[in-house]
């Protein structure tokens, strides 16, 4: 790595690193936040599908601003509509909001979060490929997530022991008080470079052709289409999963009250990503084929979640959650070197925004779905349904496999198609 590529890099995962800890102070009480407003289990992770919904509405336009404007500008935006769709959430906790403005400001936090989704990963590839960057994509990926684990698990923890000491809504404040810091971050360290922005004096008229370009780039592109259309099932169950260790922990713990073991469950997910950043790039060293790796994540984590329903005992539960989020993070720097190794610099941004829609999609449908089951027969009950669910993906990515993109068995950093 030449020192170029390195800078890019280090500002890559300072963004990471202070968005993450500003995002996870909430992670491990979110769902403990909810029902404490007097939401019940269902209006829970409907508030919460209303976020994804918020993605899945906002994903694509909000990549076009990427790739229209720059993805420093969507970085920016994104700080800025975080911050105060945040402080919203509070002032309705305060005032024990009716349901609908919860789904309301919840799907405004989703908009926050799709100012970043594509935003920040194009800027790293078309920023090392400017530098020269020609190392494998899952090692800076995987530093990515090492670095995002590590800033989540300060933040959950932290989230946790603060509420505990305090109550539920101080975790909320400090997230706010973090992204104000990180926008003047960005301001002085993001600029955009091996990309110039396509601003038009027809702002219509170019967000069409861009439009156009990310469906021929996307969906039009067998490889690509097949893993967008894996992504409902993942990403959907992996949402589901997120917030339901945080009460299902409790419950299995004996104490309702005992926010610090709710950080835990969050803190589990920021250590399987330290864990799985490191994995990833090694076992792509052993592994030919990308998708090997991807199927393999899919099939053994949604096992895990079915074995989850054979236990009642709260430090092996413990231990199958950790192995569920292990596997589940070693494969997402793969999937993301796959995707990008397939996409053009100028859609980059509006496709991977694309994807991530995809997934979002699947948490509008799987959460609110797997959350009444909860309510009905029970939160293991509940997570292994969302391991069956899971499996799902599978065969999308075995048709993606079957089309041997070269991007499968790349090793380095794709040239730019």
């Amino acid at each position: 790595m030449n020192a170029a590529a390195r800078k890019i890099q280090t500002v890559y995962l300072t963004l990471t690193l202070g968005n993450t800890l500003a995002a996870s102070f909430i992670w491990g009480i979110n769902t403990l936040f909810l029902l404490d407003a007097g939401l019940s289990n269902l209006e829970a992770f409907a508030a919460n599908a209303f976020f994804t919904a918020g993605m899945v509405l906002f994903e694509v336009p909000t990549g076009v601003v990427a790739d229209s404007w720059g993805r420093r500008t969507s970085f920016l935006l994104g700080t800025v509509t975080l911050a105060g769709s945040t402080y919203l959430y509070y002032l309705l906790w305060q005032l024990s909001a009716p349901f609908w403005w919860w789904a309301a400001v919840s799907a405004l936090l989703g908009l926050g979060f799709t100012f970043f989704s594509g935003a920040v990963e194009a800027w790293l590839v078309d920023a090392l490929h400017f530098s020269g960057y020609d190392g494998g994509l899952e090692t800076v990926l995987g530093r990515g997530q090492i670095v995002s684990g590590i800033a989540m698990l300060a933040g959950s923890v932290a989230g946790g022991v603060i509420a505990q000491a305090t109550n539920l809504g101080v975790p909320f404040l400090l997230r706010v008080a973090v992204l104000v810091a990180m926008f003047v971050v960005a301001f002085l360290l993001m600029h955009d470079v091996g990309f110039t922005p396509e601003r038009s004096a027809h702002p219509l008229r170019a967000t069409r052709a861009v439009l156009k370009a990310s469906v021929d780039g996307g969906l039009r592109n067998p490889p690509v289409r097949f893993m967008m259309l894996a992504a409902p099932f993942t990403e959907g169950v992996g949402f589901y999963v997120f917030y339901a260790l945080q009460p299902y922990l409790l419950q299995l713990f004996g104490d309702p009250k005992a926010y610090a073991i709710a950080g835990l469950a969050a803190a589990i997910v920021a250590g399987a990503d330290v864990v799985g950043g490191w994995l990833a790039p090694q076992v792509r060293k052993l592994v030919r084929r990308r998708t090997t790796v991807l199927i393999a994540s899919t099939i053994t984590s949604s096992v895990v979640l079915v074995v989850l329903l054979a236990t009642n005992v709260f430090w092996l539960a413990l231990v199958l959650l950790a192995l569920w989020a292990v596997v589940a993070s070693a494969g997402t720097p793969v999937r993301q070197a796959y995707l990008n190794d397939m996409i053009a610099s100028k859609q980059r941004a509006t496709v991977l925004s694309f994807a991530s829609l995809m997934g979002s999609s699947g948490g509008v449908v799987v959460q609110p779905v797997l959350g009444r089951a909860a309510d009905v027969y029970g939160y293991p009950a509940s997570l292994a349904l969302g391991g069956a669910v899971q499996l799902l993906a599978a065969p999308f990515m075995l048709l993606s496999r079957r089309r041997r993109a070269p991007a499968d068995l790349a090793t380095g950093l794709a040239a730019a198609p």
